[in-house]
């Protein structure tokens, strides 16, 4: 019973996500050709730009309909409707389970290869951006959506690290299909890695950047399909059982420590100069 009078108080928020949903399904995918491959605009991606003009923080004029507390619902769900896009990649890993054996610990193993993101995109952050606790968020991943859900809980998305992991978070919604389109496309006309290395890597934990990253491979190499779409689907969940225990216990307190330092670098720098 309460359920039922919760979802009539929400309804307003449920009509505005069937709408938004259907809407980008009849989209649909689309293809944008570069030459060397293409790139690929998901469906989630005009659900993304579509919800955020429903927001009344964005666009004022619709806060008669979406109110701040239908904002401040729908803000949890976002861990819950990751759940069935998991459960899809099962379908694909079973029937190419020995493909994914023969992969051997290469796909357990690049998972460590995600903490190149703190090389690159910490001292980028704090120094050329200027960014302060926001950095710490913002470098410790690529911020989807386990990655939220340990800045959720241990600083809370209204934080300055809250603030950084959902700015990357829209980022990577919004341009990673684009970037890793190309990517994909540029260095597997390299010819130096074999594409089943090249499918591995595309599973970064993020379903919409790995349907663009397998896809540009396979237009590449339609042969290897099966195998591709089989080995990024793997690498992907993986990611996810995996890369939750490596942000939380090796990622994040990593980036933390290195922002205590660089602060305490920056505090004796001034000292020394006063």
């Amino acid at each position: 019973m309460d359920s039922l009078r919760t979802l009539a108080q929400d309804w307003r928020l449920h009509l505005t996500v069937l709408v938004v949903a259907a809407v980008s399904q009849l989209i649909g995918v689309q293809q944008i050709p570069i030459g060397i491959g293409a790139i690929l605009l998901l469906p989630l991606l005009y659900a993304f730009i579509l919800a955020a003009l429903t927001n009344p923080n964005v666009v004022g004029r619709l806060a008669f309909f979406i109110r701040e507390r239908d904002v401040q619902k729908a803000s949890p769900v976002i861990v819950i409707a990751i759940m069935p896009f998991i459960a899809k990649f099962e379908t694909t890993i079973g029937p190419s389970m020995q493909d994914i054996i023969e992969a051997g610990p290469a796909l357990l193993l690049q998972e460590i290869g995600n903490l190149g993101t703190i090389a690159i995109a910490f001292p980028l952050g704090l120094y050329l951006l200027r960014m302060r606790r926001e950095i710490i968020g913002a470098s410790f991943s690529i911020a989807r959506e386990p990655n939220i859900a340990i800045i959720a809980d241990r600083y809370g998305l209204k934080s300055p690290e809250g603030a950084g992991v959902m700015g990357v978070y829209v980022v990577g919604t919004l341009f990673g299909t684009f970037i890793f389109a190309i990517m994909a496309s540029l260095i597997a006309s390299l010819d130096i890695l074999d594409i089943r290395a090249l499918a591995m890597a595309c599973g970064v934990g993020s379903g919409s950047m790995m349907a663009a990253c397998s896809g540009a491979l396979v237009n590449i190499d339609p042969a290897m399909e099966e195998t591709i779409l089989a080995l990024a689907g793997a690498s992907n969940l993986l990611t996810y059982a995996t890369g939750m225990y490596v942000s939380l216990f090796v990622a994040l307190p990593l980036v933390e420590w290195m922002y205590r330092k660089s602060q305490r670098d920056r505090l004796d720098s001034e000292g020394a100069t006063a």
